[in-house]
Formats: C-alpha cells, structure tokens, sequence
C-alpha cells in the first residue's frame, strides 16, 4: 500500500502542483502582457508538447515557466509575477482542505498528500536561497528585487541541447 502511495505522488500528485505552481506563473506574467509564455515539465528530450505545456521525457518534479518578454517591465511586476506560483499553490491547498473539511470531496489521503506537496513546494519557493545548481528560488528573486532593486533571474539550459564542446 505504501508502494502504491508513492507511486501516486510521484506520478500524479508531483506533476499536479508542478503544473498548479507554473501555471501561477503563467497568469500573473500575462497580466503583465508576456509574449511566448510556456510551462515544461521534467528534464531531458522532448515527449511531446500541448498548448502551453512540454512534457520532457524525465517529466516529474522539475518544471519552470519562460516568456519573452514583459509588456510591463517594472520591478512591482517581477515581485507578482515571482510571488505568483506561492499564491496559486497555497490557494488550491486551502480550497482543498476547506473541500476536505466540508465533506465535499472524496479520497481524503489523496488530497492530504496533495495539501503536503503543495506547501512542500510553497516552502521551497519562499525561502530566499541559490539551488544547488545556481538557480535563485522564487524568495530569493523576491528578496533580491526588494533590497538591491534587481533581479537574480537564471538562465536554464538544457545539456543535452548545447553544442558546446570542452576539451580536456
């Protein structure tokens, strides 16, 4: 039963509030006018690609959401459009729990486990700190814009889609 828990997170519950978390992103960027806006999920090759979403072949966990460019391209917009996915993931936490507190829905360890995913994400958003492989979290672009007045975007890149070559 335990194995089939996690295979449940891994699978369902982990894409499920990726997906919530870039699709605040997403919202809060195009009310600042984003052009090209897309969420991907996962690392790796291409799968396939619907709408605004590209599933990579290793597809749980990692996500992010990229634009081109902003209409509105001021420090309050950033501090929103950073603040976005701690939003949308709290918010479907609490209407879910309200959900679960009312008796409205069904599969309460389901929707525990997605309550938990969804604040795990929340509190590894807010904390101000650098990933391991460089990228700020969405408090650390935050904190950076409020105290220096400037972003610590990251570039991501994909390995397997560089061309550079390094020789020893």
């Amino acid at each position: 039963m335990d194995f089939l828990k996690l295979a449940l997170s891994i699978f369902i519950i982990l894409p499920i509030v990726s997906i919530t978390r870039e699709l605040g992103y997403v919202i809060a960027s195009k009310l600042f006018g984003a052009k090209e806006t897309k969420i991907t999920i996962g690392s790796g090759p291409h799968f396939f690609k619907f709408w605004l979403l590209e599933v990579r072949k290793y597809y749980f966990m990692y996500s992010w959401c990229s634009y081109d460019s902003l209409r509105t391209d001021a420090k309050l917009a950033h501090i929103i459009i950073y603040s976005s996915p701690i939003v949308a993931n709290v918010s479907v936490a609490f209407i879910i729990n309200a959900l679960l507190a009312n008796d409205m829905l069904d599969m309460v360890t389901f929707w525990n486990q997605f309550i938990f995913y969804s604040f795990y994400f929340v509190l590894f958003d807010a904390i101000p700190m650098y990933y391991p492989d460089g990228q700020p979290s969405s408090g650390r672009v935050i904190f950076d814009l409020i105290r220096y007045g400037k972003r610590s975007d990251f570039e991501r890149s994909d390995p397997q889609l560089d061309t550079t070559t390094y020789e020893d």
